[in-house]
């Protein structure tokens, strides 16, 4: 069992999203404007739905932090959906008696019908709240919580977005340095689509009113990446540890993703090994100059940035719905219309952000694992000086 790991709980239009986190050692200093931050960022963004502005997500710490810093029981954290107070009569918990409008017209591209059929559920309700996207605010939250501990190791994280439906920009991320991946992702800040290039900018948001005129949805690909990482976390001694693993199955669990790869993934396949592979030189210590791998070999990370890019499909619910069949009469019928975005790409890269930056917390608990803040840097200093005199 890992020692740091993480549950959330909660519905799209329930009460609350809840967070739980256990083994985050004690003395992490965890700031509520930093978690509130990272919210602001995940609502942003051009082509988002009519949810943005009933939400206004903020965290609400409920234990595990004691004056600003972690005490090493579990921290829950919880978001409050505002909206709740409109739904209360259709989410409550309690029995009822009179009847109430069910959802039996699944969307495809969701997990309405395969949810459904599953769990044996008539109302595609019981499905479709908890494999909305909205879980991913409490995601996010948590990814705050791993991003203020790895600070302490000076590792950071940004993203970019690359591609929203025909509009992109074509980036060779092998030869870019750690300064430059920083820089796009400020400039990204900036941007209502995350996007660095304003000519790109443009053109994607024309993308983005195109799907909007015709009722429809559009996706794309982004870039996200970690800065500082240490050589030696995961492991290549068994599947389930290699730290590309888990980063390819946690960022692939974000609603809506269906493609992952790490550093130059698809392309490396059209590739000659000689220049798909990052040479190795030294220099007061080992380095690469370039970054085919994506700062990850043989399920390790090497010291260089950890590089991975991430595809979105488009949003399955559509204004101007699609065929589909009633999971109760098995009539023909038009798919369920539920209020959605047109456009996420820029609020996933966030999103993907969190949870990068838990899978690095996770493996750097593991290898450097101690029961206070100060003992975790005990252990991460004392591998620092054994690696320069090895």
């Amino acid at each position: 069992m890992p020692m740091l790991r993480f549950l959330t709980a909660g519905e799209s239009h329930g009460k609350a999203l809840i967070g739980i986190i256990e083994g985050m050692p004690a003395g992490v200093k965890i700031l509520k404007e930093e978690i509130d931050k990272e919210l602001r960022r995940r609502q942003i963004g051009y082509g988002r739905g009519e949810r943005m502005k009933i939400e206004s997500d903020e965290v609400e710490i409920l234990s595990g932090v004691r004056f600003g810093k972690t005490i090493g029981s579990p921290i829950t954290l919880m978001i409050k959906n505002k909206d709740w107070q409109n739904w209360s009569k259709i989410m409550t918990s309690e029995p009822i008696k009179q009847d109430y409008p069910l959802v039996t017209r699944p969307r495809p591209g969701h997990a309405d019908l395969a949810g459904a059929i599953k769990y044996l559920h008539k109302d595609i309700r019981n499905v479709l709240e908890r494999s909305s996207a909205r879980e991913t605010a409490i995601r996010v939250a948590i990814g705050a919580v791993a991003k203020q501990f790895l600070s302490y190791f000076e590792v950071k994280f940004g993203s970019f977005v690359v591609r929203i439906g025909t509009a992109y920009k074509e980036i060779d991320t092998a030869f870019l340095k750690e300064e430059e991946l920083i820089s796009l992702s400020l400039r990204a800040e900036d941007s209502v689509v995350r996007c660095p290039w304003k000519d790109v900018e443009r053109d994607m948001i024309k993308v983005i009113d195109t799907a909007k005129e015709k009722e429809d949805s559009v996706g794309g690909s982004f870039i996200v990446f970690a800065t500082g990482v240490p050589i030696g976390l995961g492991s290549h001694v068994h599947w389930d540890r290699k730290l590309d693993s888990k980063i390819a199955s946690s960022i692939m669990s974000i609603q809506a993703v269906k493609a992952v790869e790490i550093g130059d993934g698809v392309k490396l396949g059209s590739l000659y090994g000689s220049e798909a592979m990052d040479e190795i030189f030294y220099e007061d210590g080992f380095l690469r100059k370039t970054n085919h791998m994506g700062g990850i070999e043989g399920g390790i990370s090497n010291g260089m940035p950890i590089v991975v890019k991430v595809t979105m499909k488009p949003i399955p619910t559509l204004r101007k719905p699609l065929r589909s069949v009633d999971i109760l009469t098995k009539e023909a019928v038009l798919a369920a219309y539920e209020r959605s975005d047109i456009c996420a790409v820029a609020s996933c890269s966030v999103i993907a952000e969190a949870s990068l930056a838990w899978c690095l917390a996770e493996t750097f608990s593991e290898k450097f694992g101690g029961d206070s803040i100060q003992e975790v840097l005990d252990n991460f200093n004392f591998y620092k000086e054994r690696l320069k005199e090895w």
